[in-house]
C-alpha cells in the first residue's frame, strides 16, 4: 500500500507541476477576476487550472470521487461517504494571485478514512513544491532540485514563531488562544503555505480563527502530518474531513513539535 501511495504522490506532483504552468501562464497576462455567489474572487486561472487536475486525476485514478473548489461552488458535490476521495484547490489564495505576491499554490490531496493521507503544495511562483506521504515522510523541492526531506522543529526556548492569514481570522481570537505561550515572533503568509512553513519548521503553531473549506487544508494537513505536526480543531479535537454537506471547517490549530 506504501508503494501503491508513493506511487499516487508523484503522479499528483505531476499534475501539480502541470496546473502551476497553466496558472504561470494566465499569471503573465493582464487578466481579469470575476466574483461568485460567495462574494470570493475566480479567475481563468482558476477554472483552467481544475479542469486540468480533474481530468488527470480521474486518468490516475477513475475510481477515486473529486471534490474541488470551483465545481463545489458551482453545486457539482459527489457524494463521497466514508471512502476515499480527492480534495482540490486549484488555485489556494486567489487574494494572492491578484495582489501578484506569489504566495498562491495548488492543492491536491487524498482523504481516507475521513484524514488526508496524502497531498501536495505546490506555489508556482515561488517554484517550490512540497509532498507528503503522511506515516512516511515530507519533502520540499525548490525549481529543479531533488526533493529534501522536511520536518517540524521542537520548540524553541526563546519562544514560538506563530504564522497566520494574511487576511482573515479575529486577531483577538488568536491573541486570546497564544496567552499564556512564549511567543518570539508573529508571522504571515498567503494560502496553503502557512502549513508548509511549519512543517518546514520556519514556524511552530499556525491558529486559524476563521472560515476555510476542506479544499483549502487537506493538501497542506497531509504535509504538515506528514513531517510529524499535528492539525486538530481549537480544543484538540482531531480534525476529520466529509464533515458536511458543504465540506467547511471548524476553526483549527495547526502545530508543529508543539502539542495541544
Amino acid at each position: 500500500m506504501t508503494s501503491d501511495r508513493k506511487a499516487l504522490l508523484d503522479g499528483i506532483s505531476d499534475i501539480a507541476r502541470q496546473a502551476g504552468a497553466a496558472i504561470m501562464a494566465i499569471y503573465a497576462t493582464d487578466f481579469d477576476a470575476r466574483t461568485k455567489d460567495d462574494n470570493s474572487p475566480v479567475t481563468d486561472a482558476d477554472e483552467a487550472a481544475e479542469a486540468l487536475i480533474v481530468s488527470a486525476l480521474r486518468r490516475l485514478a477513475p475510481d477515486i470521487p473529486v471534490v474541488a473548489e470551483e465545481a463545489a461552488a458551482a453545486g457539482n458535490i459527489p457524494d463521497v461517504g466514508d471512502g476515499p476521495f480527492w480534495l482540490v484547490d486549484p488555485l489556494d489564495g486567489t487574494k494572492e494571485f491578484l495582489n501578484r505576491n506569489g504566495e498562491f499554490t495548488v492543492n491536491i490531496a487524498l482523504i481516507e478514512g475521513r484524514r488526508p493521507v496524502l497531498g501536495v503544495v505546490l506555489a508556482p511562483a515561488l517554484g517550490t513544491l512540497y509532498s507528503g506521504l503522511v506515516g512516511t515522510g515530507a519533502w520540499r523541492a525548490v525549481d529543479e532540485g531533488g526533493a529534501e526531506p522536511i520536518a517540524v522543529r521542537e520548540p524553541p526556548a526563546d519562544g514560538l514563531t506563530v504564522i497566520a492569514s494574511r487576511r482573515h481570522g479575529d486577531p483577538a481570537e488568536i491573541q486570546q488562544f497564544l496567552q499564556g505561550r512564549p511567543i518570539a515572533e508573529m508571522a504571515n503568509a498567503g494560502s496553503s503555505l502557512k502549513f508548509c512553513k511549519v512543517a518546514a519548521g520556519e514556524a511552530d503553531l499556525y491558529p486559524r480563527f476563521g472560515r476555510t473549506m476542506e479544499w483549502d487544508t487537506g493538501a497542506g494537513q497531509a504535509v504538515l502530518e506528514a513531517a510529524g505536526g499535528l492539525v486538530t480543531e481549537t480544543d484538540g479535537t482531531p480534525f476529520a474531513y466529509a464533515k458536511n454537506a458543504i465540506f467547511e471547517n471548524p476553526h483549527f490549530v495547526a502545530w508543529g513539535g508543539l502539542r495541544p
